[in-house]
């Protein structure tokens, strides 16, 4: 008789699988992480440099609280309640001298000056003001309040409204003309002369009566008069029904720039219910749109105040802007109606960023299919554009350090591009096109920041190693970069305001985050400010993972981590860890985010099993090339990644071929799930936890850049959905799912259950986690998951 199980969990199930292990047991890993200790979070320095602030619970508290420290007393002292009520948030526009600022609180502005200390408050509204920032001349505060944008003069106080953005308000019905049946009657007053017959009455009333013409006289009279005292009235800019964001002002103060989006109507969107409620009752939870809905159109305006015109940036000039994407031509149809129709794509346009002296202006504009990004030259004076830069991409345009831009000096626009294959820092001159790459090699440039006097970049980046990170340096001209940082492993650097001081979150690949605090200097030393992890924690010996590389199919380094037992099982058995996706690194020197699957890595390597997590085609940290590998196939390259893992175990570890299993969550679940359906005689068995199951079911955002759309490249979809490979599974699958999970919705794994069932499949199990969204939150739910997965592996992969 066939069996097919689906389990509803309602909590830690007393009566499942459980094995105590020394030292570590799956209900010791899976509490409440507190159990490790937490570490130091959300480092931000106060505005004079005198203090680093940072959340913390050394004492293992219901919250973590707010801690500060100075670069010369590193004590870690809390905060009071006083202090924290009157500090000023961390981001806000600073003038040249960097000695007032400028921040939004509480939906109000207020004005700090450095030096003084004193804080002002500039508004004090129902309305909510924000994105403040200082004048060009730093006369004027510029602030938004609804769509509008205003100024505020700091000496006067005097307000001032610099757009006046209007929406369409119904029609109205015109008035019934008089004279007609049911017809209101006009006042005489109320008579326009229109026609002859009205006109011809007018003349001769002014001909046979005096009084009407003093009358006349001085209506003609007041009219000049008033026109004299007129106030000019500020334009109205009519948008319709659309939404108005991204309002700019030029720094000389003639120029608005905007951008005005139109919503699609009648978009669905999906619905989660939630079934374990306060009312007793189910209640919807209304969620994304699924991937091919139709999205907003935008465009992009500039109003010159001084000839008080609005004109739109005019985008068909753009080079390539009707280049069609090389995979319409796998559908010969779509090929010729879009050739055919000879469209301009749509675009996204980002900016303007403006020099100083507003002599020049640098838009971003991206396709919204993805394949383009241009930098390219605003004439604010026309909304003509200048092409600066292209980044063609056929699969799409992404990667580290998108979006850092800005100028060095009144001529010279950076920004970042994978022009060379990885992330690296480019200078555009202004005024000739010449372009210059400052950064070069097989590394990236994760985050980038302009020194104060614009006269060096900082940087983090992974120039020794593809799993180690360090803050770097290097001129606004170019140059080699200079490390400041030191220790091996992953640094996040907060540059202190003065920049003579760095705050560090540091950690290695065996040891969690920490703060430090060091002088920028290159070589100096860094002091340890917090020691957060448990005695229980440090009690256990963890592994640090061998980073590895072996050789895929096609002859590239893939990177991973290896966790040798000390005493392998008879079976030989071996795990394959697959993270997730939306761009991630895990295979690197640092505390993985995946903290409970690296100790869940450790108990099976204690209980005998060797471990590989791959930095499979499409993770972070590698370039352009292999982000891009798995387009229009996911469930491609990045599932032969891992059989050629499989294969290098069994050849260099003694690894049994038949005793192989893989797990992973989200676009790891994804993975397990086409391992077991695609490649059955690799893996013996698999935990796939909240698994996209169908694409065509996922997001917009992150789905339409890899697989383009599914009615226009269903291929793709075809191909990269496990739901369509069903027939295939041979091996023991175990899918876990949340309920109420809002990235990876639950109908996904319900619609492969149903196939699955249809399939009259057996060796499957369904786990159900009623509270649960994509991040698993409750302890019970962790162990309970851990447990099953554990059990999986131990009953499939150490079968004689």
């Amino acid at each position: 008789m066939k069996k097919i199980l689906i389990i509803l969990l309602l909590s830690g199930c007393s009566g499942v699988f459980a094995q105590s292990l020394a030292p570590l047991s799956i209900e010791k890993i899976m509490r409440d992480p507190k159990w490790i200790g937490v570490a130091p979070s959300n480092v931000r320095w106060s505005d004079d440099s005198k203090k680093i602030y940072f959340n913390w619970n050394p004492e293992n508290a219901d919250r973590d609280q707010l801690f500060a420290i100075t670069p010369t007393d590193i004590k870690p002292a809390k905060v009071s309640l006083d202090e924290r009520k009157a500090m000023i948030p961390e981001f806000g526009d600073w003038n040249k001298k960097h000695t007032l600022k400028v921040f939004e609180k509480n939906g109000d502005v207020f004005l700090s000056d450095l030096v003084s200390g004193k804080i002002t408050q500039l508004t004090n509204t129902a309305e909510r003001e924000g994105s403040p920032s200082f004048s060009g001349d730093e006369s004027k505060i510029i602030f938004t309040r609804g769509e509008n944008l205003f100024s505020f003069k700091i000496a006067s106080g005097e307000l001032v409204q610099l757009t006046n953005f209007t929406h369409s308000a119904a029609a109205t019905p015109a008035p019934a003309a008089s004279g007609r049946r049911g017809g209101g009657r006009r006042a005489a007053t109320d008579v326009v002369a229109g026609n002859d017959q009205e006109r011809w009455l007018k003349a001769q009333q002014l001909e046979l009566f005096d009084i009407i013409k003093v009358k006349d006289k001085d209506r003609k009279l007041d009219s000049i008069e008033r026109k004299e005292f007129e106030v000019k009235k500020l334009k109205e800019i009519a948008v319709d029904d659309k939404s108005v964001g991204d309002v700019v002002l030029s720094p000389d103060g003639r120029y608005v720039t905007y951008r005005l989006a139109k919503y699609p109507e009648g978009v669905k969107s999906a619905i989660v219910p939630n079934y374990v409620t306060a009312s007793g009752f189910t209640e919807d939870i209304p969620n994304r749109t699924k991937v091919g809905e139709p999205q907003a159109a935008y465009e992009s305006f500039v109003f010159d105040t001084q000839k008080d015109t609005v004109y739109k940036i005019n985008t068909t000039t753009i080079p390539g802007i009707k280049d069609l994407p090389d995979y319409v031509k796998d559908y010969p149809k779509e090929l010729e109606r879009r050739t055919k129709a000879n469209e301009d794509r749509k675009l996204v346009i980002r900016g303007p960023f403006w020099s100083e002296d507003s002599k020049y202006a640098m838009v971003e504009i991206t396709a919204q299919d993805n394949k383009d990004l241009w930098v390219m030259k605003l004439d604010p004076a026309t909304g003509s554009l200048t092409p600066m830069d292209r980044e063609r991409n056929e699969a799409w345009v992404g990667g580290a350090g998108q979006g850092n831009v800005g100028w060095t000096d009144n001529t010279h626009f950076y920004f970042e591009s994978e022009a060379s294959g990885y992330a690296h820092i480019y200078l555009l001159g202004a005024a000739t096109g010449t372009k210059k790459q400052l950064t070069t090699g097989k590394w990236e440039v994760q985050s980038l920041q302009l020194s104060k006097d614009k006269k060096t970049f900082y940087f983090i980046g992974n120039i020794e190693h593809p799993g180690v990170t360090h803050f770097y340096r290097i001129p606004v001209t170019g140059g080699e970069p200079v490390k400041i940082t030191s220790m091996k492993g992953g640094n996040e650097v907060t540059l202190s305001p003065d920049e003579k001081w760095l705050a560090i979150r540091y950690s290695f690949s065996n040891k969690p985050w920490e703060l430090y605090v060091q002088p920028n200097k290159p070589g100096a030393k860094a002091e340890q400010v917090t020691n957060s992890t448990t005695a229980e924690f440090k009690s256990y010996p963890w592994r640090e993972p061998q980073v590895i590389t072996f050789k895929n199919r096609y002859g590239s380094d893939v990177y991973a981590r290896l966790y040798v037992p000390e005493k392998q099982d008879p079976a030989k058995p071996a795990v394959v860890f697959v993270h997730g996706a939306g761009y991630l690194q895990n295979v690197h020197f640092w505390w993985s985010s995946y903290f409970r699957e690296y100790m869940f890595n450790n108990m099976l390597a204690d209980n005998g099993y060797v471990v590989l997590d791959v930095d499979y085609s499409g993770s972070a940290g590698y370039g352009r090339d292999w982000r891009t590998a798995i387009y229009r196939h996911m469930g491609g390259k990045d599932l032969t990644d891992q059989e050629d893992g499989v294969k290098m175990l069994v050849e260099k570890y003694g690894v049994n071929p038949k005793h192989v299993g893989l797990y992973g969550g989200s676009y790891g679940g994804f993975i397990t799930l086409m391992a077991l359906f695609t490649e059955p005689d690799t893996w013996a068995a698999g935990g796939a936890i909240r698994s996209v199951t169908d694409w065509a079911h996922y997001n917009h955002g992150y789905t339409s850049s890899i697989l383009n759309e599914p009615f226009t490249d269903e291929k793709s979809y075809r191909i990269s959905s496990p739901i369509y490979f069903a027939n295939g599974l041979k091996g023991n699958l175990l899918m876990l799912h949340g309920m109420v999970d809002q990235n990876v919705n639950y109908q996904d794994i319900i619609r492969l259950s149903q196939k699955l069932i249809e399939l009259h499949k057996e060796n499957w199990e369904l786990a159900s986690y009623p509270v649960e969204d994509h991040g698993f939150v409750q302890p019970s739910s962790w162990t309970d998951e851990y447990k099953r997965i554990f059990k999986l592996f131990e009953t499939t992969l150490k079968k004689p």
